[in-house]
């Protein structure tokens, strides 16, 4: 069979096909931020609502990744130039995030640095108990720099087509990412405050609170990653998810580090 000129490419880049999933992704997020908030706000039987704008939410996330493994993995669509331009895509998203992290540690600096007199003119204010820094939190700094270590011996691994190490070192990372996550809850159980209890509570829980919320997205980030290689879909030269999942991890143990010294060391 002949193919014409018309039905080759002329380029290196992907042309997308048409895709419900951008605007699915957008109905349901706005479906699950005003559920959220009237759920805080107390509306009655609203929690129907919450859980389908979270069901709703995931599952058109994992359609649409579902489609980009598809294109990359199976089709071909990912030519150097495209993951050029997605891993730039990458590093603009975790910049975006930096500076998000940034407005959270300006709130947190602007009260601690020049404490009002409704603070008491003390940081913590007069009644805050504060953690003691060298106990879970030194704990969870341990484990969360150990992850890095073992997600960027996964990484050589796959580079070095080591298939075993890659996968220890993705379950050792993964392992060490659900313990910190469960100490996280633990500490918030014992905490001696709430985030009601002015500035600090709700800077400090605003905080962690949304670093433990990128935990737990880097560590489903790196699970998936894990099940594709099991699925030998990764290669020692295009491994683009793996290599984005761990810049994302490597950004949230940097966080952490600003996190650990400015508020549980320093802020106590």
């Amino acid at each position: 069979m002949q193919l014409s000129r018309a039905q080759f490419q002329g380029h290196p880049f992907q042309l997308v096909t048409p895709s419900p999933w951008a605007l699915l992704t957008s109905f349901s997020l706005l479906i699950l931020t005003i559920a959220a908030a009237m759920y805080f706000y107390g509306f009655a039987n609203v929690g129907i609502l919450v859980a389908i704008g979270f069901i709703t939410t995931l599952s058109s996330i994992i359609l649409w990744f579902r489609d980009v493994v598809a294109e990359g993995t199976l089709l071909g669509n990912h030519t150097f130039a495209v993951q050029k331009g997605l891993n730039l895509g990458v590093a603009l998203f975790i910049i975006s995030e930096i500076f998000f992290f940034i407005s959270i540690f300006w709130a947190y600096f602007h009260s601690a640095l020049a404490p009002t007199v409704e603070l008491g003119n003390a940081w913590p204010p007069a009644g805050i108990d504060p953690l003691n820094p060298f106990e879970i939190p030194l704990l969870n700094t341990i484990l969360l720099l150990s992850s890095g270590a073992s997600v960027t011996y996964a990484h050589h691994s796959l580079i070095e087509g080591n298939r075993r190490g890659t996968l220890l070192g993705i379950i050792i990372t993964v392992l060490l990412a659900v313990i910190f996550t469960g100490l996280q809850r633990l500490e918030y159980y014992e905490a001696p405050f709430t985030i009601a209890d002015g500035a600090y509570g709700s800077t400090f829980f605003f905080a962690t609170g949304f670093h433990g919320i990128h935990v737990i997205i880097g560590t489903a980030f790196i699970a998936v990653a894990f099940f594709r290689i099991l699925s030998y879909h990764p290669t020692d030269h295009h491994h683009l998810g793996f290599e984005a999942s761990i810049l994302y991890w490597h950004f949230v143990d940097v966080v952490w580090l600003f996190l650990y010294i400015s508020i549980y060391w320093w802020g106590s």
